[in-house]
């Protein structure tokens, strides 16, 4: 009885942790309709999609599927989930040591909502610069410059970004992303709720150059024994 109590917690502990990670950043966030989309060279670049640009977001237009595993390590405990997302059918699979789910994220019914958000929060992680874009009429924004960034304390861009209450799964959330003059992402924070104080504040580092994406794979918080990080990393 022991060891099965021991089971039992353990399992607990990492399912609250999946439960953390998946509510922290699965705001209103939305998807492309058209991956071809409007950043066209004969306008002004906005800073969103300067922000994009600089991590590939031009090359968007010739992927035809991603393949990631999202990892958490906080303390001793480690969590892992892998997805499958072909984009120009908006097919997704889900993938875990016990099970295999597909489905289509045109037709997401209230037996899916709970592997959705989940699939929302991971993407988000991944592609944080191009939702930006993708998800431009959902927020309003703010770019200011020379402000401290939170963990390096060095003088940078800020871009705030604060979704609307209406729809998604956890509308009225605010991110503030700080990044240099080559406008890649160095560190965010997310706001629940757009309340004056972090709820989590981490690093954006070690990125990787795909098929033309340019993708943070490790995020850590200064604050935290806590690792969120991706490997099997497959663009098409």
């Amino acid at each position: 009885m022991i060891y099965l109590l021991e089971i039992l917690l353990k399992m607990k502990k990492i399912i609250l942790l999946s439960i953390l990670v998946s509510s922290v950043f699965t705001a209103c966030k939305t998807d492309p309709k058209n991956h071809k989309a409007a950043i066209t060279e004969d306008t002004e670049l906005t800073v969103l999609e300067k922000i994009a640009n600089a991590n590939g977001f031009e090359n968007w237009k010739e992927i035809e599927s991603i393949k990631f595993t999202f990892n958490v390590d906080r303390d001793d405990e480690h969590f892992e989930r892998t997805w499958l997302w072909e984009t120009t059918t908006n097919n997704v699979t889900f993938m875990t040591r016990q099970d295999t789910i597909t489905y289509n994220r045109k037709m997401v019914d209230s037996a899916m909502t709970a592997t959705d958000g989940g699939f929302v929060n991971d993407k988000f992680w991944l592609l944080a610069p191009f939702q930006l874009v993708w998800d431009q009429k959902s927020f309003t924004h703010k770019h200011t410059e020379n402000v401290e960034a939170p963990i390096s304390k060095a003088n940078m861009h800020k871009l705030t970004t604060v979704y609307s209450n209406d729809g998604g799964y956890t509308p009225g959330d605010a991110y503030d992303y700080y990044f240099g003059d080559d406008f890649i992402i160095k560190e965010w924070v997310y706001r629940k709720e757009n309340q004056s104080e972090p709820n989590m504040t981490t690093t954006w580092e070690n990125y990787k150059e795909l098929n033309g994406l340019n993708i943070s794979m490790m995020h850590k918080r200064p604050d935290a024994d806590f690792s969120l990080y991706f490997t099997g990393l497959e663009v098409k």
